[in-house]
This record gives C-alpha cells, sequence and structure tokens, in this order.
C-alpha cells in the first residue's frame, strides 16, 4: 500500500478501529456471532451497518442468507454491496436477482460496478446535457460510430484459473463497457435522481438487440518470442489455466442501439489483455464534412474522453496549417485533467462509490431490471461461444489484438487515418 507521510497517522486511526472474526460462509453460529461483535462496537446494534460482499458467487445466497436472518441493525440503516459478476448468464443472474430481492429491498442492494466511479465516466452525464454544443450533434446525423475501449498490458499473471471462469466478455465487455454504452446513448432524464438516471439507461438497453455472432470477433493471446518477463508468456502458460482452454482473452463486438436517435450507427466495444498499451476511453467519431473542397485532406472530427489513464477530454479537429500554406492539418481541443487542474487529488472509484452507498445514493449503482438487460444481450453469445468450444484467434502479446478486429470495425463504418500525431503543448 503506497502511503504518504501525511497520511500515516490517519492510516494508523482507521487500522486502530478495524476489527477481524472468523467464520463459515454457510455457518449460522458464525455469523450470531458476527451479530455479537457488531453490537458490541459504539453505537451497539442500533448503529448502521454495511456489509460488502466481494466473494466468489457460489457463497452469496449463504451468505446474504445469514446476514438478513442475524446481523440486520435494529434500528439504523443495512445496505448490501454485492460485487461482480452478477451470475454467469440471464438465468443465474435471475436467480441470484430473485434471492436477494427476497431477502432485501431495492434500496438495500448496491451492485457495484467500479468503472462508474470513475471520473470521467461520471463526466459523460456532464459533458453531454450541459453544453449546448454537443446536444444537435450527438445523434445518428452527425456521429459515424462509437468505440468504447478497454485495454491491458498485462496478461493473467497467475490468476488464470479464476479469469477462465469468466473470460474477457464477462469480465469486462458486459458490465464496464456496456454501462459506459448507456451513458454515452441515453436521452436526458427528467433530472439527476438516481431513478430517472437508471431508467433512461435501462431505455437504452431494451433498444440493442442480442449481439450477432457476426458482429464478434474473439482473441487469445500467445508468447511474445522476443519480449521479456511476462510478456514471453502466452495465456496457456499460465499453469492456472486448464489445458485447452478456448477462453477469449480478448473481444471486439459490434452493437446497436435501435432507437430514433442511433438508428445505424455502430456501437464498437472493444476489450482485452496483454495488449500494447493501458487504456480505457471513449471515441466518438464523427461523420465527413459534407460537400470537401479540400481533396480528400480532411479526417473526420473525433471527441475522445480517456477515461485511464490520465484523465482528459480532447477534440481531434481540422484547421488550417500555420504559415504561409493554405491546407488543413490535424489537430486537437486538448482538456487534460493534470494540466487544467493541477493540485486536484481525484478519488478512487471506490472512494467515491462507497460515499455514495453511505450517503444512500443509487445512481453509479446497477439496478435489477438493468442488469436483466444486459445478460439478454450478451447470454446467447456466451452460450454459442462456449457450446461450440469456439476458437478464439490467436495474437503476440503486447500487440493491439487480432487484426480481425481492425478488419470489422472497418467493416461497419469506422475509419482510421493513422496520421493523427498528438503533441506536447510547450511551457508557458
Amino acid at each position: 500500500m503506497k502511503v504518504t507521510d501525511e497520511d500515516v497517522e490517519c492510516l494508523s486511526a482507521f487500522f486502530s478501529k478495524s476489527s477481524y472474526l472468523s467464520g463459515k460462509y454457510d455457518d449460522d453460529t458464525s455469523f450470531a456471532q458476527l451479530d455479537a461483535h457488531l453490537s458490541s462496537l459504539p453505537g451497539g446494534a442500533d448503529a448502521n451497518r454495511l456489509f460488502y460482499l466481494a466473494l466468489p458467487a457460489t457463497v452469496y445466497q449463504h451468505v446474504s442468507t445469514n446476514i438478513r436472518t442475524y446481523c440486520m441493525s435494529r434500528k439504523g440503516w443495512s445496505r448490501v454491496i454485492v460485487e461482480k459478476p452478477f451470475g454467469r448468464d440471464l438465468q443465474s443472474s435471475e436467480e441470484l436477482s430473485a434471492h436477494l430481492s427476497s431477502l432485501f429491498t431495492e434500496d438495500q442492494i448496491y451492485r457495484i460496478d467500479h468503472y462508474l466511479g470513475k471520473e470521467m465516466v461520471q463526466n459523460l452525464m456532464v459533458l453531454r446535457f450541459a453544453n449546448r454544443i454537443f446536444g444537435p450533434i450527438w445523434n445518428r446525423n452527425s456521429v459515424a460510430c462509437v468505440v468504447l475501449t478497454f485495454k491491458e498490458h498485462f496478461g493473467t499473471q497467475g490468476r488464470g484459473g479464476y479469469f477462465d471462469d469468466f473470460g474477457i466478455i464477462r469480465d469486462v465487455m458486459q458490465n464496464h463497457l456496456l454501462q459506459i454504452l448507456c451513458l454515452v446513448a441515453m436521452e436526458k432524464p427528467a433530472s439527476t435522481s438516481p431513478e430517472d438516471v437508471r431508467d433512461e439507461k435501462v431505455k437504452v438497453l431494451k433498444c440493442v438487440a442480442p449481439v450477432a455472432g457476426t458482429h464478434v470477433v474473439l482473441g487469445q493471446y500467445l508468447g511474445d518470442p522476443e519480449g521479456e518477463g511476462y510478456s514471453k508468456l502466452g495465456y496457456h502458460d499460465d499453469p492456472t489455466v486448464p489445458e485447452g482452454s478456448c477462453t477469449p482473452t480478448f473481444a471486439t463486438a459490434v452493437l446497436y442501439v435501435q432507437n430514433e436517435r442511433w438508428d445505424g450507427v455502430p456501437f464498437i466495444l472493444r476489450c482485452g489483455k496483454a495488449l500494447n498499451e493501458r487504456k480505457a476511453e471513449v471515441r466518438l467519431q464523427f461523420t465527413d464534412v459534407p460537400g470537401d473542397i479540400f481533396g480528400d485532406r480532411c479526417q473526420r472530427n473525433e471527441l475522445v474522453v480517456r477515461v485511464q489513464p490520465d484523465e482528459a477530454i480532447y477534440l481531434k479537429m481540422m484547421t488550417k496549417r500555420p504559415g504561409v500554406y493554405f491546407s488543413p492539418e490535424e489537430t486537437e481541443l486538448d482538456l487534460t485533467y493534470r494540466s487544467r487542474y493541477k493540485n486536484v487529488k481525484l478519488p478512487d472509484a471506490y472512494e467515491r462509490l462507497i460515499l455514495d452507498v453511505f450517503c444512500g445514493n443509487q445512481m453509479h449503482f446497477v439496478r435489477s431490471d438493468e442488469l436483466r438487460e444486459a445478460w439478454r444481450i450478451f447470454t446467447p453469445l456466451l452460450h454459442q461461444i462456449e457450446g461450440e468450444r469456439t476458437q478464439p484467434i490467436p495474437y503476440t502479446y503486447g500487440s493491439r489484438g487480432p487484426d480481425e478486429a481492425d478488419d470489422l470495425m472497418k467493416r461497419v463504418g469506422f475509419r482510421y487515418e493513422g496520421t493523427y500525431k498528438w503533441v506536447k503543448p510547450h511551457p508557458t
């Protein structure tokens, strides 16, 4: 844990208030002991209680039942945070939701997706609905495609056994990327109240058909013979990965939101491990300028929201090349947070979300109907992949992923020019 000198005292104070109790997930006596221990703390049995379930999905039912039976606050609020994965498919998710709903009310259940606590993900609503300039162009008339990207530059590194049970679609695409898609595509909510916002997200998901197999590319990384350290190792070199595993470590999928605003616009979701960089971003690529007078020397405008690392919003645009020339040149309007907000410490995503739970704010948490629609979209594809043991396309550790993914993006309308080069601003 990285702790600054000024935080040491705070950390010590925090640890002094922490305690640990050992018990079994399915043992009634263990939870009765937990309740007795909680009741012995300041506030006693009447204090508010928050339970964070970062557990294997197989024990959720035992733990949640025992919490409800033995550990609820007598007078204060009791809330439960549930970590993903929320099931493996639509059926298992529905079973888990039905079980939790039989024990707790919806306002007690906080299904956490830490990407909803990221600064730039939360900024999407303000960017869209607090700026007049974006409203008229945020639709199918001006947007050619939307690309949502999540890239990690490392592989499983000994965690392959856990990862292999889920794969990249369940681990990233069905939750993190789909949540961002909702915020990009939804209509303006009636207010910023949690239910109004979540209502609009559900409306978006209901307009998305299940993913078609023809609009998906799956990959699995191989070691780079010329690499160093972990980069020499492929997915199957991880000793915790089952022999012959077909689990994808990379996926690109194309979804369509079939409503008046977005009909025909491809939403391209890309995610993978062992790629060439660590990056998460939202990219809106706009359509070509009609009536081009510059002889095909203009590239498409793009609005990019970089979620991590180095939070930023920048608009790629054309401007006149400086000097005696009269030719267009690609540049950007750049809002890089570390430059604009030099002395601002951005809280960690989990810091924000746990604070929201304390405050009873469910805006950045997943509602049960939202979860149901998300699984409806991906369950047929997941069953097809696993039923047919679809072989993922191999790609080299440290690459951009399979070339077939770039081909799919090009086929549905994304244009990659490869001409843009970011120039670091000169110091003033």
